[in-house]
């Protein structure tokens, strides 16, 4: 199977494309634009499962890195020793904390997997987000961070991959051209009666992480 190309506004049935599907890995990646001496990128991967008012049921649907310091985690598979955020319907396993972009090695720079068979009837969607990590929540306390955004950013994009193929289905190569903005929801995934759709989002805010906290939970 051949994977399609989507741009921003697009839907895509995954169900009717992939017939059976059950576990999709979301890869992401992205390429900084560091310069000599300046402040470190650090992008992370989050992603909030909400349902009809458009919020999460429980905290453990904010999949991101910090579930793991609350327990709600699950070792990786092959990386014995690191963790992965875990929801609580065992559903969504969230992306690896990778500060520094060693961990991509040319391939996606952080990923997740999704079982859509487990997704709590609670959940209606599911957005995958991507932020820049700031002061004073970054790894060195540089305050240079702040001034970080997505038009510094080139090259992203978010694909699905069949797991149980190795097939990817849809790719989304973000185009837009940002300036200010730290935080983007790269797509959704979402019911559509008993099958899963996907639409490229691309959209972009301002306040990182914070805000996108601010709207779903």
């Amino acid at each position: 199977m051949s994977s399609f190309n989507l741009s921003k506004g697009d839907r895509f049935s995954l169900s009717k494309a992939a017939p059976g599907l059950t576990i999709v890995k979301i890869g992401m990646g992205w390429d900084p634009n560091d310069e000599p001496g300046g402040p470190e990128f650090d992008l992370d991967v989050s992603a909030f499962s909400i349902g009809n008012d458009f919020k999460i049921p429980s905290d453990s649907y904010f999949t991101f890195y910090g579930q793991i310091r609350m327990g709600n985690k699950v070792e990786d598979k092959i990386e014995k020793g690191l963790f992965r955020p875990l929801t609580e319907d065992g559903a969504i396993t969230g992306a690896i904390d990778d500060p520094d972009g060693s961990r991509s090695d040319g391939d996606d720079d952080e990923d997740m997997f999704i079982d859509l068979t487990k997704v709590s009837p609670k959940v209606e969607q599911i957005i995958i987000c991507c932020t820049i990590c700031k002061y004073p929540h970054d790894n060195n306390k540089d305050r240079r961070t702040l001034d970080l955004n997505f038009g510094q950013v080139n090259d992203c994009y978010i694909r699905i991959v069949d797991e149980r193929s190795g097939e990817e289905i849809i790719r989304y190569d973000l185009k837009d051209q940002y300036t200010n903005e730290d935080a983007v929801e790269f797509g959704r995934l979402f019911r559509v009666g008993d099958t899963w759709e996907f639409e490229a989002m691309g959209r972009a805010h301002t306040g990182s992480l914070q805000t996108l906290v601010d709207m779903y939970t």
